[in-house]
């Protein structure tokens, strides 16, 4: 078992500082989009409107992206610097370094959330109101864009401070197997490398010059592919994080430990080496793309499934071992004995538990066939409601009741209050993610201020649909009360006095230690240069094909036959040209 820890913020107060200033941005961004959120579930279901529907889908592009952007990212970015310093036992190669990327971070989410809510002053002439799905055609003014380019360049040089980290910690310790909070961590980055190249070619290369009028159209379908080449694998980039705390602290939290380090180590290599390959079943219904890549893409999909049934193995068995070790017994009875008072542990374990349902629905969007059926209806965002926004959001929240004190050194304002806000927000997730799967069932759309359509009526097999905008509108509610509260007892809780009695920081052994896996799961390089050459045989064939038949780089071509292959010799010449540079990095 590991020792009594001093305080993180004694330890590191650099890094401390900077992991609080990340946090802060992430809080100030919670509480807008939470905000935002709560107008829009008011709105769609007709029960309270005070904006005009055209303003709705600014707030919906403010919503996602300060949500699903900003307050994931930068929660990331606190937790991955805590945790490098912690694993690594060295503060950061360079203070500057990690202060300059946090301030292009922050930077480039100022200049993006100016764009997104200049759509509220007309006059003004900024506005983005492209949805978190900011590929074209819709258009958002430059700022926006370069807010995105400032943004991403900043994450890339925070894994680069991280890798640092690693460097100096590998130099003197050259035969030690990685830390596995510094593990997870590092594979995290070389998945957010590899994922967003995509998007910064679209922005770079696409978006912005066309923004700026210097090109007079880009190809819609490219940028959708190479947003979506990037928008699944930030899914897994938003769930690391929480998959972290859920390996290292939650085992911890419940008295216990981590039932498997290597199990850990390989969920961790999965996700970076499928993560990527798979965007393209967001994209079913697109008829730019052969049915043959997309039928890859599925079954690339349902791979996925494996490391996050190896998760729920394993912090099901770590949890379940702790409640053991404080006397629970019984094939069930043992959950009575977990610290149920404890919202850190509370939290996470909802989270959890929500995760696992939406892993279910994930199911159904990833198959061609049924997907179908649920496609751009309320279903999705019931689904990633439940994903993002409670196995991501939820675990970050709880979480902080435990990491901000070892952060600030003051002690946490109140458990009753946090206990009943992770509470809230699993009732209001439940209210409104079952509705909203319900109402998508029933043909409800989504992205719309208006899910109505002219002498149509939708039907439920169940109820009806006022109970269901009913049920949306309540979980919204109580969503937002809970993010009110959270934000309210992390105010209290920095500005508060300081602790007498520390938070024990320390993390215990696992019962399977790192030494009883191979010494391969730490070769970060082989694993990298799989996942690259999984990614060029996923992706190579459709952007040819999109390319030769769909207009060019540029678009204004004639749409695109869903059975059309690109040209046999063009492939060749690009996959000789890719796999001989492959052999150069091996050779």
């Amino acid at each position: 078992m590991a020792t009594s820890e001093p305080l993180f913020a004694t330890r590191f107060p650099d890094e401390a500082a900077v992991a609080k200033a990340n946090l802060l941005v992430a809080f100030v961004a919670l509480g807008i989009g939470a905000f935002f959120g709560l107008i829009q579930a008011l709105h769609r279901t007709d029960v309270l409107r005070i904006i005009d529907s055209a303003d709705y889908y600014t707030l919906l592009t403010g919503h996602g992206v300060l949500l699903a952007i900003v307050f994931t990212i930068f929660s990331l970015a606190a937790v991955f610097h805590w945790a490098t310093a912690r694993s690594f036992e060295r503060p950061a190669v360079s203070s500057l370094f990690s202060w300059a990327w946090f301030g292009l971070m922050t930077t480039g989410s100022i200049l993006a959330a100016v764009a997104i809510l200049g759509g509220l002053v007309p006059n003004l002439g900024i506005s983005a109101d492209v949805l978190f799905t900011f590929y074209a055609p819709l258009q958002a003014h430059p700022i926006f864009y370069i807010g995105l380019a400032m943004f991403i360049v900043g994450t890339w040089l925070s894994g680069a401070d991280w890798f640092l980290s690693y460097r100096a910690w590998r130099k003197d310790n050259p035969n030690e197997r990685i830390p596995l909070q510094g593990f997870m961590v590092l594979t995290t980055m070389i998945m957010w490398y590899i994922s967003t190249l995509g998007v910064a070619v679209s922005v770079v290369f696409f978006l912005i010059p066309w923004s700026l009028g210097l090109i007079e159209s880009v190809n819609p379908l490219l940028t959708r592919t190479l947003f979506w080449y990037f928008g699944h694998p930030i899914v897994y980039f938003w769930l690391m994080p929480a998959y972290l705390m859920w390996y290292t602290v939650l085992p911890k939290l419940a008295g216990g430990r981590l039932f498997s380090d290597p199990l850990a180590r390989v969920v961790f290599v999965l996700f970076l080496l499928l993560s990527t390959p798979v965007g393209i079943h967001h994209q079913y219904v697109d008829p730019g793309i052969a049915e043959g890549f997309k039928f890859i893409a599925m079954t690339n999909t349902m791979f996925l499934l494996l490391p996050s049934l190896l998760t729920a193995f394993t912090t099901v068995a770590s949890v379940e071992h702790g409640a053991r070790q404080r006397g629970g017994e019984g094939y069930l009875r043992w959950l009575g004995a977990l610290p149920w008072r404890d919202p850190a542990f509370t939290g996470m374990a909802f989270a959890g538990f929500i995760f696992a349902a939406g892993g279910f629905s994930g199911m159904i969007n990833a198959g061609m066939n049924i997907n179908y059926l649920i496609h751009n209806t309320l279903w999705v965002p019931g689904h990633f409601h439940m994903t993002v926004g409670t196995a991501v959001a939820l675990t970050l929240m709880a979480g902080s009741y435990w990491l901000v004190p070892q952060l600030t050194g003051t002690k946490l304002y109140s458990r009753p209050i946090g206990l009943l806000q992770v509470v809230l927000w699993f009732v209001g997730i439940v209210f409104m993610s079952n509705a909203m799967h319900r109402a998508g069932l029933a043909g409800i759309p989504r992205r719309t201020a208006e899910p109505q359509y002219q002498n149509f009526d939708f039907v439920t097999p169940i109820g009806s649909i006022f109970e269901l905008r009913v049920q949306i509108a309540f979980g919204g509610v109580l969503l937002f009360l809970s993010v009110v509260l959270f934000l309210f007892n992390m105010l209290l809780t920095a500005f508060g006095e300081e602790s007498e009695k520390p938070v024990d920081a320390s993390l215990p052994e696992p019962l399977s230690g790192p030494n009883g896996s191979p010494r391969v799961l730490d070769n970060l390089g082989m694993w990298t240069i799989i996942a690259a050459v999984l990614v060029v045989l996923a992706y190579t064939l459709p952007l040819a094909g999109i390319i030769q038949y769909g207009g060019g780089l540029f678009g204004g071509g004639l749409p695109v036959p869903v059975t059309v292959f690109p040209d046999v010799e063009i492939v060749k010449t690009v996959l000789e040209g890719v796999f001989a540079a492959l052999a150069g990095v091996l050779l």
